[in-house]
């Protein structure tokens, strides 16, 4: 893995982006995220690697193996962001900084998502920001590789 590696990293029911609540959720699809992350990281010099899954212990595993090998994470951990206690383990473990995201704003959504498990172990949050938020969440990661912002 280059030392520029973002993982950008979706949790589960995000592969049905543009078909699931497009209200909430917006119309563009998973690919059209990736080509925007894709664009961004080129254009700050990143290698970014889009991956999806709908199982936790997948997210796991991906996350364990950045750990000293990449830049940093961005993850929009979809429902596991308001359940999962091994993801932010694995975080923690992994010692990457990671930019947690979600495309809507959660603070304004039923009250089981104002809370997320992750956000304790991620350098900042992004949220109710569409695809906007990967960017955003991108050009922080570069920031912090290259030493500009410090995450705490």
């Amino acid at each position: 893995m280059p030392k520029n590696l973002v993982l950008v990293l979706n949790g589960p029911n995000l592969n049905m982006l543009g078909l699931r609540e497009p209200a909430i959720y917006g119309r563009e699809t998973l690919a059209d995220v990736e080509k925007l992350c894709q664009s961004e990281g080129a254009r700050l010099g990143l290698s970014v690697d889009c991956r999806q899954s709908n199982f936790e212990g997948e997210l796991v595993g991906w996350i364990q193996k950045a750990r000293g090998k990449a830049a940093g994470i961005v993850l929009n951990a979809g429902g596991y962001s308001h359940t999962s206690v091994a993801i932010p383990d694995a975080l923690a473990a992994a010692e990457v900084p990671t930019v947690e995201v979600h495309l809507s704003n959660i603070n304004k959504r039923e009250a089981f998502r104002h809370h997320s498990t992750i956000s304790r172990v991620a350098v900042g949050v992004i949220c109710g920001l569409g695809p906007q938020g990967y960017v955003l969440a991108l050009q922080a990661i570069a920031r912090l590789a290259k030493g500009k912002t410090k995450g705490k």
